[in-house]
């Protein structure tokens, strides 16, 4: 069982939804980056997206390309990527907590999918959620990603009808990401009942968790989420926290660590608050 089927089944068993956070690699310096990765389970992640910088952001809103930028322009890789976590598993001794890279194909595609599937694993990356590869090229990837134990998990959207979704949840697995609102990151949230009914229909057709993200900011957002999904995820917003830390001049405030574990505490005490039945 991989660390994020082992995770979403703690999660159940705790009658509890999970809280899903994304933070960008190298944001603002590889350095403060880590260890924003090393403070997040404590905070209250019970899985954590990174980003993987990229130069042509097409589906990220305002928040995350400015933070990519900060980070390519601090010199963040994909090798650094991968370093980041090797040293996560190694410093912390967490085993558990599931990391997912999150970002563009075009990274993977460059190194090829199977090297590329490879060295993600033995780094301890635990899941991708490559946003610009749809299911009908899935297999340009699932099959390596499959061979390393890294599970691919796909977005789904509000237009994802009940004939499109199978295709979608075909190469899906780790568990199931619903794009609440069309658009790109960072922009309004979905109604409450809106997130309902999407989510028990995603649960008509496949048995695999569903975790909803776009536009959650608030605790009480996330609570909200909570109360019908597996997990909430948040990036945009935690994201913000992180560029509230920097001064006019991007250097870090003393207070950006603890402001970013704030948030990501706050947002996690609203999912905990939601227990399921």
């Amino acid at each position: 069982m991989s660390r994020i089927a082992k995770r979403f089944a703690a999660l159940k068993a705790d009658k509890r939804a999970g809280l899903v956070t994304y933070v960008t690699a190298g944001d603002p310096d590889p350095g403060l980056s880590y260890q924003i990765l090393k403070g997040l389970p404590a905070a209250g992640a019970d899985l954590i997206e990174l980003g993987m910088p990229f130069t042509d952001p097409m589906a990220d809103g305002p928040s995350i390309q400015l933070a990519g930028q900060r980070a390519l322009k601090a010199g963040i890789t994909v090798d650094a990527t991968f370093d980041m976590v090797r040293r996560f598993r190694k410093e912390t001794g967490d085993n558990e907590t599931p990391i997912l890279l999150m970002g563009y194909y075009n990274l993977v595609y460059q190194r090829g999918a199977e090297r590329f599937c490879k060295e993600a694993a033995q780094a301890g990356i635990d899941g991708f959620i490559l946003v610009d590869l749809p299911p009908e090229e899935a297999d340009q990837l699932k099959p390596y990603a499959q061979a390393a134990g890294i599970d691919t998990v796909l977005l789904t959207a509000p237009t994802t009808d009940d004939k499109r979704l199978p295709a979608v949840l075909k190469y899906a697995s780790g568990f199931v990401y619903f794009v609440s609102v069309l658009g790109i990151t960072g922009t309004k949230s979905a109604p409450e009942e809106a997130v309902r009914t999407h989510v028990e229909r995603i649960k008509r057709h496949t048995p695999l968790p569903v975790g909803v993200g776009f536009g959650i900011k608030t605790p009480d957002q996330a609570a909200a989420v909570a109360r019908h999904a597996d997990a909430a995820v948040v990036g945009s917003a935690i994201v913000d926290r992180v560029k509230a830390g920097l001064d006019d001049k991007g250097t870090p405030k003393p207070d950006l660590l603890p402001g970013v574990f704030a948030y990501v505490k706050a947002l996690a005490d609203g999912v905990r608050g939601v227990r399921k039945t």
